[in-house]
Parts: C-alpha cells; structure tokens; sequence
C-alpha cells in the first residue's frame, strides 16, 4: 500500500515507505525528519499496517492534529488533514507501483528512490513503545 504525506505548502509528498516511521526535528532520533522550531525532536510515530496508518504523538510539545482536532493515537484515513506544529499535510493512499521518484521516510530521514516491499506484520502494544 502506499502511504503518503501531501504538504500544504506544495512541497514534494512525503512517502511513508518502512511499517514504523519516527517523525521529528533530530535527524540523530528520528527516520523523517522535519527541520521546523515547531516540530519536537521527537514528535509523533505513524505505523503502517493492514492497509491502514495509526499515529501516535509522542509528548510533543505543540501537538499533533486530525483535522483540527488535537490527538495522542488514532487512526488516519485518506483525505484527512494531518498537523504536527505548524506544518500541515494531507493523507493520501493509493495501490504501490513500483518504484518512485518523491521523498521517503527511510532510514534515518535519508531521500532515496526505492522500490516498496510488502510491510504488512503483525504488531503488538510493545512495538509501538520507545525504548526509555
């Protein structure tokens, strides 16, 4: 499935191409990295999983949005309208084809083409926690 994160701004999309995507400021912490003063060093995780994308915010300090509405987890659906800080993002799916010429979260918030590989697995609540 792809996944991707549609910049208000008309920025390049953003495509979440790994099942478990940490977003933040650090590129030191975080595999997509947004260099924006609103964006906490570690902001939010979006797991991709069954044909679906879960966000969880990670005590941020200005917050993660579902259009408009400020949330710790929940479920994201194509269309909606995603905010971290300032920075604000539309929720796009589609059917993968093959390799892509935009930016991935891949490791590390490096930019890289890359062919999508099948990422569907089985997570458990433990995945989903950060080390302390």
């Amino acid at each position: 499935m792809l996944a991707q994160l549609i910049p208000e701004s008309g920025a390049h999309p953003i495509t979440l191409d790994t099942a478990i995507t940490v977003l933040g400021r650090s590129s030191r912490l975080c595999d997509l990295v947004l260099d924006d003063t609103s964006i906490s060093k570690q902001h939010c995780m979006l797991v991709k999983t069954d044909g679906l994308v879960y966000i969880r915010d990670l005590g941020s300090t200005n917050g993660t949005r579902v259009n408009g509405q400020r949330v710790i987890r929940g479920a994201l659906l194509p269309g909606d309208q995603l905010a971290f800080g300032a920075l604000g993002f539309q929720v796009h799916f589609g059917p993968d084809h093959g390799p892509r010429a935009t930016q991935t979260a891949t490791s590390r918030g490096q930019n890289e083409q890359q062919t999508s590989q099948s990422d569907v697995r089985l997570l458990r609540d433990s995945d989903l926690l950060l080390p302390d």
